[in-house]
């Protein structure tokens, strides 16, 4: 009896988070012990509000703390979906002037609760940064995500309307935790079948779902719906008969979801119709269908990633189709414009578009699928990268217009604003195939509701969260979170490099690629140029004069090799091998450090991660020490493919004191993975 009773004693002594865990409970690990006796009264709401029930329900179910009451206030407007927090010694007094407001702040507080915060104030404001935070999924209709690397789409189609799956609901939950509320359910290479009777009708079942979160459902769609759908002889946006039948949809749409948020486009861009079809401008699209939106405050997101076969640099496009239709575009139209001028590459700079169009809203378009970064194989923590953007310097009102000042709501105070992510959800238990990327869905969030919070606060958050709040664990995984992103770019394509990746699938390099007939802008080469003289693509006003969209004093910057930013070099300029950089090593000598640091600091991620055995469960371990495995492998062949073709231009060494290659240019050139990687 003895032995049973000290077994029994070790068992309860084994600590809570050492339990087998699979990843799905994402950062809303709360526990209902120790719950708190004090209740939780809710004022200035006359009947039952599913939203302030909800706020009520999850604070009662895991709060700890003081008592707490809620209340509504319609006169505080200023707050939009944002939250007052009043607290004494005895009591809490949340304050929203909407029911959404309080479930943002009872996760605020649960939040605090659960990274041992404190409220750091008698009173605390919370007003988040953009009004419309919107998760992008590029789901198919058939189940399948493009560029989705965490299992099929979470909408079951075939099952809707009538079986609704329980992940729906903790996907809303999971998104109104961290204050987004909107979503876009499918592809912006849309089927124009998403706006088919049938169709709706499950959208229907999904808006149900989210609404009491706080979500609005949006929908990409074919610029060709009236053509395709409505039997129309074409779709020009000129044209009386599909503009009825525009606002026909529209009325249908809200007839069934009064609270639908609007459509997002992708149009006159990789072979998707558009307006240009008929010789029609981006303008003349987007504001007939807003037109038809307008009467029932829906929105259209109009985005900006345009590109066709042409002889001009390809990153300078979208500013030159764009800018011209600067205050054309009705006030319920948002033109989505990507984070850089070409396409979510690991490094670019900021797209100019934000330091133009004065007279136009602009919203932010980030990518949390990491097509370019590894998929679902590398850790790769993307707020560094996000805060980068929003902390760029545009230059358009003098110094201090940040991206991050000019897209958000108190620099746009008479028109809505919106941020955008293109999801990395799907239906992998753990919901995004790596544990550490659900970091990048939280990220994303935080930074829409809060523009200004730090990459360190968001991953110290996040993991205490999620895994441990031991700061044993806390600290030196939070430094691998931030040391991530910039390791990624060194072993992927440093000092301003991109698109170096194989053909169609993105995933490991292929420097070397080239297709014939394929479009010059297809190409690796066309990014890179290198040649005997040196590397890189000359955007100066002796190359393709891209730097000309910038503002001063960017242009300049950017514009003069020895004051462009090391780390942006080779974006803008081709540079000659043996060129001196800042350290005093040259051009070749650094590319190779850079390659090799890369690789070595993955490798120190793994010893990191080895040592965290201890701190949390062994199946959540033991997935992302396989993670490191595969991506410390990764590290290696991108290294040993960019450095060895790349030596064939420069006819110099690998310095000696680096590590040597260990597979062959020609056996690398061999590899083609087969196209599963790609959705």
């Amino acid at each position: 009896m003895r032995v049973q009773l000290l077994l029994l004693m070790a068992l309860l002594c084994i600590p809570f988070l050492a339990r087998p865990e699979d990843g799905s409970q994402l950062w809303l690990r709360f526990s209902k012990l120790g719950k708190a006796v004090h209740g939780v009264d809710v004022l200035g709401i006359k009947s039952a509000d599913p939203t302030v029930a909800l706020a009520k329900q999850e604070l009662l179910d895991y709060w700890k703390g003081a008592a707490i009451t809620l209340q509504i206030d319609v006169k505080q407007k200023q707050l939009k979906d944002g939250y007052q927090i009043n607290q004494n010694e005895k009591k809490i007094q949340v304050v929203a002037s909407r029911p959404i407001g309080l479930l943002y702040a009872a996760y605020h507080l649960l939040r605090l609760q659960e990274t041992g915060g404190q409220l750091s104030s008698s009173k605390i404001i919370e007003i988040p940064s953009y009004d419309i935070r919107v998760l992008n999924h590029w789901d198919n209709l058939d189940g399948t995500i493009e560029r989705g690397y965490a299992g099929h789409s979470l909408w079951n189609w075939a099952e809707l309307p009538k079986k609704l799956s329980p992940r729906y609901e903790q996907y809303a939950r999971a998104n109104a935790s961290i204050g987004i509320n909107a979503a876009v359910l499918n592809n912006v290479n849309a089927s124009a079948q998403v706006l088919d009777a049938g169709y709706l009708v499950k959208v229907k079942a999904l808006a149900d779902v989210f609404r009491k979160y706080g979500i609005k459902v949006y929908l990409s769609v074919n610029f060709s719906s009236p053509k395709i759908l409505g039997g129309l002889s074409d779709s020009d946006p000129l044209h009386r008969d599909v503009q009825r039948w525009w606002k026909a949809k529209a009325k249908e749409i809200y007839t069934l979801i009064p609270d639908f948020g609007g459509f997002l486009v992708k149009a006159n861009s990789e072979g998707q119709p558009g307006p240009q079809d008929y010789g029609r401008t981006h303008a003349d699209g987007a504001n007939m269908l807003a037109d038809a939106l307008k009467p029932y405050g829906g929105m259209v997101f109009w985005r900006a990633f345009v590109y066709h076969p042409t002889k001009d640099d390809r990153a300078k496009q979208a500013y030159q189709e764009f800018v011209p239709l600067d205050g054309k575009f009705r006030d319920n139209v948002i033109v989505q414009i990507k984070n850089g001028p070409i396409d979510f590459q690991p490094r670019e700079p900021f797209n100019p578009l934000f330091g133009a169009m004065p007279h136009t809203a602009k919203m932010l378009e980030f990518q949390l699928t990491q097509e370019y970064l590894g998929f679902s194989n590398h850790l790769v923590y993307l707020a560094p990268l996000f805060k980068e953007v929003l902390d760029s310097d545009t230059f358009a009102h003098g110094d201090g217009s940040t991206i991050a000042k000019m897209t958000a709501s108190s620099g746009n105070l008479h028109r809505k604003t919106a941020i955008a992510a293109v999801a990395n959800i799907g239906q992998d238990s753990n919901w995004t195939g790596h544990h550490f990327a659900q970091a990048n869905w939280y990220a994303f969030g935080r930074l829409a509701w809060n523009n200004t919070l730090s990459s360190a606060q968001i991953a110290a958050e996040w993991i205490g969260l999620t895994f441990s709040r031991e700061e044993a664990f806390v600290n030196p995984v939070k430094q691998i979170m931030l040391d991530s992103r910039e390791a990624a770019v060194d072993y992927m394509m440093p000092l301003g490099l991109h698109h170096l990746f194989a053909f169609d699938h993105h995933y490991g390099p292929e420097p070397w690629g080239d297709i014939p007939s394929g479009r010059p802008d297809w190409m690796p080469w066309y990014y890179h140029n290198a040649d005997s003289l040196g590397i890189g693509f000359d955007r100066s006003i002796y190359g393709s004069n891209a730097v000309a969209q910038y503002n001063p004093p960017l242009d300049k910057q950017y514009g003069v090799r020895a004051n462009c930013p090391e780390n942006l070099l080779l974006w803008f300029h081709h540079v000659p091998w043996d060129y001196r950089m800042k350290s005093g090593k040259t051009l070749w000598t650094a590319l190779c450090y850079h390659y090799d640091q890369g690789v070595q600091k993955v490798r120190e991620f793994q010893k990191v991660w080895d040592r965290m055995e201890q701190h949390i469960d062994p199946v959540r371990f033991k997935s992302v020490q396989s993670k490191l495995r595969i991506q410390a492998r990764d590290a290696v062949w991108w290294k040993d493919a960019c450095l060895q073709y790349f030596q064939l231009f420069s006819g110099q060494p690998i310095p000696y004191e680096l590590e040597r290659p260990i597979h062959d240019l020609e056996e690398l050139k061999k590899i083609k993975l087969p196209l599963r990687h790609h959705n």
